[in-house]
């Protein structure tokens, strides 16, 4: 790893730098109070649970803005997120050890010079602003001396990084050999087997045949384990009916929308300026009379095709004289000169398009749909108050459904359901996490509906009845069925083309891809196509069977060939070689962290880190 900001070898500063990277979007730091201080130390090096608490939230933050879905601490937890937040941590306190014992350290000037880097604090003319830097770290419970301390650590970690990953190369035959393997081309011939070449037709199941096979294979027609839930909900799709449209307001929403009715007939068109109306006048003449093109004219002015498309334009979008001369033509053609908003200018039709209009009457059931879902979901806010207090009050989901506008339903939930409530983001995070114990809560939709539900009991996994997956273990045992005969029947004629038959003697659809890689696709292949016929010990004249997708593929190779001496194969060589001297001297740096762990011992508070655990909750 290369020593520098923003180098491979540059270790996040999770606590403070980290929060600067995420946290200064709008989260602020834990402060926890009390005598607990420290979550662990390496020798002499504190971790506070500040910077402890900090890199956590830190990581759990950058997780939910990847995924789009909550991260909770616990989930962090057993995905071991917060292990691999604390070991990051102790290697950078030993690294920091290691720099204060042999008197690494930074000036002032080096200081100042990474605290300019950061946009965070600079102004709006583009450079520091001390007063946006003292806001910043004012809002976020930081101080300048510890904040410019841990950049010092920092600069100082980075050359002790340095120096260790300093001349860690790997050997020009390492990328020679990832581009061996990606790059060699094969040429394949393929004969593809399918039940339609079979003598026998395909095989059907008989009831013996799909009770023996459902006994053999219950793992495939096993309910999963199930949460059976109660749920009461409303949306704005069920109150449509009842809300009273104005038709005023609703000819006023086809107003304001206008332009998603009527669309003016629009051309697509190319315009070419000129700087006075005698050049444009001379180069119109040039293109009328078959001496010059408008591709011509547009090189000659040094420009490309692409500097004069205007896109489809409406003849509004043009200016007063081009307007009418460009839609007044008819078909395609240049007109002009006219005078644009650039000066003079040649113009070239190249398309139309036809203008549209949607009527109000047309339009009217789309606008009250629109409109009623409005008014539905501002009906529903006006009583989310009134749901919770019944709730609170004692009312059951039974008596919600029968005294409001909520309707009941039931659902044995598991996280493949889907449609109807279980489509819900919301309500899949709320099933997934409600608990026997926990009272039913009003939540809102993303709709604009809401929903309140009560887990009424687990359902363990049971196999399903025979009777309701019949046609299922029929057809799963027809398929198997099927391929077996496919596959035997393709053993044969592979042993056949080994013995010297020509493939496309075999009688079969065929088809050959010439000089293709591993990098490449063929969607008319079965899944693992590739794979199978870039087998290792697979060489030329060798052959191979691809079962999928109710056929059979018999695949030759007939030749094998060293990748192409191309510039792109040369990068793609220097760019391995690059990351796996970075991923070295990543190794090297962990490795070395890890002693000075190992010499100058590790403490771990388990009680500050359940105290920082559960302040995260």
């Amino acid at each position: 790893m290369a020593s520098g900001k923003g180098s491979g070898a540059k270790m996040v500063v999770w606590g403070i730098l980290g929060l600067l990277i995420i946290g200064l979007g709008g989260f602020g730091t834990a402060n926890f109070g009390g005598g607990v201080t420290r979550v662990a130390s390496v020798g002499d090096e504190d971790i506070s649970v500040n910077d402890y608490a900090n890199a956590l939230r830190s990581q759990m933050r950058a997780i939910e803005a990847q995924t789009g879905q909550p991260f909770s601490v616990s989930q962090a937890q057993d995905f071991g997120l917060s292990q691999q937040v604390l070991d990051q941590l102790l290697s950078q306190a030993a690294l920091d050890g290691e720099t204060a014992r042999l008197g690494i350290s930074v000036g002032d000037e080096a200081v100042r010079r990474e605290l300019l880097t950061y946009d965070a604090f600079k102004g709006v003319d583009g450079k520091f602003d001390t007063a946006a830097y003292k806001d910043l770290l004012a809002r976020n419970n930081m101080n300048e001396g510890d904040f410019e301390a841990d950049l010092r650590r920092e600069a100082a970690r980075s050359i002790l990084s340095g120096a260790l990953a300093s001349g860690i190369t790997m050997p020009p035959s390492y990328g020679q050999a990832v581009v061996d393997w990606l790059g060699e081309r094969r040429t394949i011939t393929v004969a593809t087997l399918a039940p339609s070449a079979l003598d026998t037709g395909a095989p059907l199941a008989s009831d013996s045949d799909i009770q023996s096979w459902y006994d053999a294979h219950p793992d495939l027609y096993t309910a999963p384990e199930a949460r059976r839930i109660t749920y009461a909900w409303l949306t704005p799709a069920m109150l449509t009916d009842k809300v009273d449209l104005d038709e005023t307001a609703l000819r006023k929403l086809y107003q304001d929308n206008i332009a998603s009715y009527v669309q003016p007939e629009r051309r697509l068109v190319e315009r070419l300026v000129f700087g006075t109306e005698d050049e444009a006048q001379a180069a119109a003449d040039r293109i009328a009379s078959g001496q010059s093109s408008f591709e011509d004219e547009t090189t000659a002015r040094g420009l490309a095709l692409i500097d004069t498309d205007m896109g489809d334009v409406s003849e509004d979008d043009l200016s007063s004289a081009a307007g009418p001369a460009v839609f007044a033509l008819e078909g395609t053609g240049v007109v002009g000169p006219v005078m644009s908003d650039l000066g003079p200018a040649i113009y070239r039709v190249n398309g139309t398009l036809a203008g549209t209009e949607i009527s109000f009457e047309d339009a009217r059931n789309e606008l009250a749909a629109e409109m009623a879902a409005d008014a539905a979901a501002r009906l529903i806010a006006d009583q989310i108050e009134t749901f919770d207090n019944d709730l609170a009050g004692g009312y059951t989901l039974e008596d919600l459904a029968n005294e409001t506008d909520m309707e009941l339903g039931q659902i044995d939930w598991t996280p493949e359901s889907e449609g109807g409530i279980a489509a819900y983001t919301d309500f899949q995070q709320a099933a997934a996490s409600v608990t026997l114990d926990d009272y039913p809560e009003i939540v809102e939709l993303t709709d604009g509906g809401v929903f309140a539900l009560r887990l009424d009991e687990i359902v363990p996994a049971t196999v399903k009845p025979l009777d309701q997956v019949r046609d299922q273990v029929a057809a799963d045992w027809e398929a198997d069925a099927l391929n077996q005969k496919l596959t035997a029947r393709a053993e044969e004629l592979e042993t056949s083309v080994a013995s010297g038959t020509a493939i496309a003697d075999l009688g079969l659809p065929v088809e050959q891809f010439t000089a293709i890689t591993r990098q490449d696709f063929i969607s008319t292949m079965p899944a693992g196509f590739m794979d199978a016929v870039f087998a290792p010990g697979l060489k030329a004249g060798g052959t191979t069977l691809i079962p999928g997708e109710g056929r059979v593929v018999i695949a030759r190779i007939e030749t094998v060939d060293a990748p192409e001496h191309t510039d792109e194969n040369a990068a793609i060589a220097e760019n391995y070689i690059e990351t796996a001297a970075q991923g070295v001297s990543t190794d090297v740096i962990e490795a070395f962290a890890r002693a000075l762990r190992t010499r100058d011992g590790v403490t771990v508070s388990q009680t500050a880190l359940n105290a920082v655990h559960s302040q995260l909750q």
